[in-house]
């Protein structure tokens, strides 16, 4: 049997877990199926790389002869991996779009228009909570342009050699049931909001942390928070159990009042990111980011409480491409 790369890995799975039963866990794989194929490996090898006992298992020289080579080529594997997936994806012309985006109102617009402007070309999109797991994906060319949001100015996710531009920046609303005592004001103070309960959709910058601060400013702290999915979030704020916050260029439905928050206490902004190693994404990045700047226009003329309320407050809205 030839030794493979994927031979190693179970090598080194037995010997950081301790034991044939705890690495077949990790593995996902069945105790019986990873005990048959160490033995094949140990086979191949020469000798057995582990003592067995009731009390886990242990390398013997070999195997830890064994290990050390691992733990210099496993690395250089997943290495070459991410540097080949990064080299593929270098050419002057990307040969699709490949799009990863955080909630926000511009993904379909930026779809729609990339696939009228570009028929044929292959669009392929990517959604997730964490923003954080996005760029990874763009670092490692798996992703060619992202799509997120940041609170106020916090930066994006660190990671090495992206380039982010705005695309536009919003004032943070309320969302309330239309039954809401609240529901006719032309806007709030966030402190009028100080005994409700509150529901929000996960992620992983600072926007927590961004409406605890803003919250605390008004004079509160929040009652209770429920963490859960957007339509989760909507249903109890339609049912009038919790209000919540949203980009002022969500789209209504039935039932709920999107709320001016007086003097903007929460920002966010929406991004879009590249990696600078991608050559053909550098090269396609200014039409995209047009494309990703009419889609944000066109949100915002879909929300006519969000328009409305930009004629008194022109600082924020698109940012005009450089």
């Amino acid at each position: 049997m030839d030794l493979e790369i994927r031979h190693l890995r179970i090598v080194h799975a037995v010997a950081e877990a301790g034991s044939v039963t705890k690495a077949a866990t990790r593995l996902g794989l069945a105790q019986p199926s990873l005990t048959a194929q160490l033995k094949r490996i140990e086979r191949s090898l020469g000798g057995p790389l582990f003592e067995r006992d009731r009390n886990g298992a242990r390398p013997t020289p070999l195997g830890e002869m064994v290990l050390a080579r691992a733990r210099v080529l496993l690395p250089a594997v997943r290495d070459l991996q991410e540097d080949a997936v990064r080299f593929a994806n270098t050419s002057v012309k990307l040969p699709g779009y490949r799009l990863g985006a955080t909630n926000g109102p511009i993904l379909g617009g930026l779809v729609e228009r990339l696939t009228a402007d570009q028929r044929g070309v292959p669009v392929t999109t990517r959604t997730s909570w964490s923003a954080g797991e996005l760029t990874a994906l763009s670092v490692a060319g798996r992703l060619d342009f992202v799509l997120l949001g940041t609170c106020g100015d916090s930066p994006p996710p660190p990671a090495e050699a992206m380039i982010w531009t705005t695309v536009g920046t919003d004032p943070v609303f309320v969302l309330l049931s239309e039954d809401h005592p609240l529901a006719e004001e032309k806007e709030l103070e966030l402190s009028r909001l100080a005994d409700e309960r509150w529901t929000v959709a996960p992620g992983d910058g600072c926007f927590a942390d961004c409406f605890a601060a803003a919250c605390a400013r008004a004079g509160f702290v929040p009652e209770s928070i429920y963490e859960t999915d957007v339509a989760t979030c909507l249903h109890l704020v339609g049912v009038g159990k919790a209000v919540a916050l949203c980009q002022a260029t969500f789209r209504l439905t039935s039932g709920l009042v999107m709320m001016p928050l007086a003097g903007a206490p929460l920002r966010w902004r929406h991004l879009l990111g590249w990696h600078a190693d991608s050559i053909g994404a550098r090269a396609a990045a200014p039409v995209v980011a047009a494309h990703a700047r009419a889609a944000y226009a066109d949100a915002v003329r879909r929300s006519a409480r969000y328009a409305d309320w930009l004629v008194t407050n022109p600082e924020y809205g698109a940012v005009p491409q450089p």
